[in-house]
């Protein structure tokens, strides 16, 4: 009897709960109700499953059912029929509330975890934590800061969220085949950002594959831009501003490459650091395209389109929609405009760099 009492207490005056429904056939009051709630909320706060609390709940009504005075006492079958039937009633509804309780104390955990998570990584990002604090919190999420990490971006037609069908299938995909140690995956700016262990192999091309494969639902990435592998907390830091510096040249310079790597850029900056001299290299090296038959346009697209073919003809033909020769024809009129033959390695550097330049600054069709 003791132990029954003990049992009853805990479970919020279950016991009493039932003895009374038994007695009048009355359904649980809105009051005893919240009191359920409350418990299932308490529970879940101790770390009981909701299959745990069901069940102790459940064995209790097991546990009692024969000792209730309108079972024990029932004249008939009929009328122990109906306290059955208020009795399995009250049941359900102390159930129901007990399971109410339970999700919403889950409910809000995840909102404190989700909280907790976006907070880390704007942190992690925009590196404004004491770095030593942000490495322990870092370790709560997987990642291990003393080593080399690198970061991806991930862009597409549509912004990323962390409810996008595209992030969570990337993250589901990265997760079960490298675990949920030291690899990071979350949205930030309408992007997707992975954050893992520095090289072009493992999670960073993973990610991006998986970013870039079309799904069911939502568009999937068009670009992925990987920074730099850097050490330490403030490495992450820099190697996300790679990232999205490789991805604001990307749109400047119209590449087309799904794929780009920091490292494979890193020219780019240092060409474009000083405008004025690059504004004087684009004036010498490609004004007098402005002589030719149409402007300096299709013969600045000839430069492009060369370029990113390695010089094949047949291809750069292709891309420009002209025939070979006509390619070749322009091609010579370019050396005889500008003195810089395409055909000579030294000199052909000088005029892609002048295109390059000419690109990102909007030239011919913005004036120097």
């Amino acid at each position: 009897m003791e132990r029954g009492a003990a049992e009853s207490q805990d479970l919020g005056g279950y016991a009493d709960l039932l003895d009374e429904v038994s007695r009048t056939g009355r359904l649980p009051r809105r009051d005893e109700l919240d009191v359920l709630r409350d418990l299932g909320e308490r529970a879940a706060e101790e770390g009981l499953s909701l299959r745990e609390l069901i069940g102790r709940y459940l064995g209790e009504t097991r546990r009692l059912w024969g000792a209730l005075p309108g079972v024990a006492r029932a004249a008939s079958a009929g009328e122990r029929a109906r306290t059955g039937d208020a009795l399995l009633a009250a049941v359900e509804a102390a159930v129901a509330a007990l399971g109410e309780g339970h999700e919403r104390a889950q409910r809000l955990a995840v909102r404190q975890e989700e909280a907790a998570r976006r907070e880390f990584v704007d942190d992690l990002l925009y590196g404004r934590s004491d770095l030593g604090r942000l490495a322990e919190r870092a370790e709560r999420f997987g990642l291990r800061l003393a080593g080399e990490h690198a970061v991806a971006v991930a862009e597409g037609p549509e912004r990323f969220d962390d409810l996008h069908p595209v992030a969570r299938r990337v993250e589901r995909e990265l997760l079960s085949r490298f675990g949920d140690r030291d690899v990071l995956i979350a949205t930030k700016a309408g992007r997707l950002v992975c954050v893992a262990p520095g090289g072009r192999d493992g999670a960073l091309d993973a990610f991006a594959q998986h970013a870039r494969t079309p799904g069911p639902g939502g568009r999937a990435a068009h670009r992925v831009t990987v920074g730099r592998p850097h050490a330490g907390a403030g490495g992450v830091v820099t190697s996300y501003e790679e990232a999205l510096g490789a991805l604001e040249l990307a749109t400047q310079l119209e590449l087309t490459d799904p794929v780009l790597y920091a490292a494979d850029l890193l020219v780019f900056p240092v060409l474009l650091r000083d405008r004025a001299a690059m504004a004087d290299l684009v004036r010498s090296v490609l004004g007098p395209l402005t002589q030719g038959r149409g402007g300096a346009r299709p013969l600045l697209e000839t430069i492009w389109a060369c370029a990113a073919t390695a010089y094949v003809n047949a291809e750069a033909a292709r891309r420009l929609q002209v025939s070979v020769r006509t390619l070749s024809y322009r091609l010579a009129r370019i050396k005889e405009l500008t003195g810089y033959d395409p055909a000579d390695g030294l000199q052909r550097y000088t005029l892609e760099t002048a295109a390059m330049g000419a690109r990102v600054l909007g030239w011919p069709d913005r004036p120097l």
